[in-house]
């Protein structure tokens, strides 16, 4: 399975990193090996002093799909969820200074949380979910599906025209505002529409 995430997706996170708005999604791949299993914390790595959390929405790929149009993109997923890509942000800032790829920042080992899973059936709106996280005790980001620049449809079908999608694809839909460096000790609880849907520990 591959895990696909999309980048600069909602305005205002644009805005707080200084990054410009692109005329298309930002795409980039996490391996398998970065998804924490279930129950496990999320290790602080070495080689980074910045990582921050990113919570994003994502969806599970159901069949198998290349080239899929927008119009019958809704067909490709059943359930959705909530999780965190875990960003090393000095490393990535070092990377885009040179212009080179975003892997040694983004898809090391550990850096994809993903959290329960819901079927999309249970909501009236996919396009108005809301979705938050907090951080000992402290609501740290908060965001709304509609918030998208573009939405899960769009950014299905933009995704197949690169990448042949398979069941059990997983799509990290893009971080709204709120980023921050995670610390040892801290304590994240992510929740959907006011469920919870992920616990996890900083160690």
């Amino acid at each position: 399975m591959k895990v696909i995430c999309i980048g600069r997706n909602y305005l205002k996170h644009i805005q707080e990193l200084k990054n410009k708005k692109n005329d298309s999604p930002v795409i980039f791949l996490k391996p398998e090996t970065s998804i924490i299993k279930k129950n496990q914390p999320f290790f602080i790595p070495d080689f980074s002093t910045n990582i921050h959390h990113e919570l994003e929405f994502l969806v599970k790929i159901n069949r198998v799909g290349k080239s899929i149009s927008a119009e019958f993109a809704h067909k490709y997923y059943d359930e959705i969820s909530i999780g965190i890509d875990f960003t090393a942000r000095d490393v990535q800032d070092k990377l885009k200074k040179s212009s080179l790829p975003w892997e040694k920042s983004k898809s090391f080992d550990g850096s994809a949380l993903i959290g329960k899973w819901i079927n999309k059936k249970n909501f009236e709106d996919i396009s108005n979910i809301n979705f938050h996280m907090i951080n000992n005790s402290e609501v740290v980001q908060n965001g709304n599906t509609s918030q998208m620049i573009w939405n899960i449809d769009e950014l299905i079908s933009e995704v197949s025209k690169f990448f042949t999608l398979k069941i059990g694809d997983v799509i990290f839909t893009g971080t709204p505002a709120g980023v921050a460096k995670v610390n040892e000790g801290d304590h994240l609880i992510g929740f959907m529409d006011g469920e919870e849907l992920f616990k996890l520990k900083i160690k």
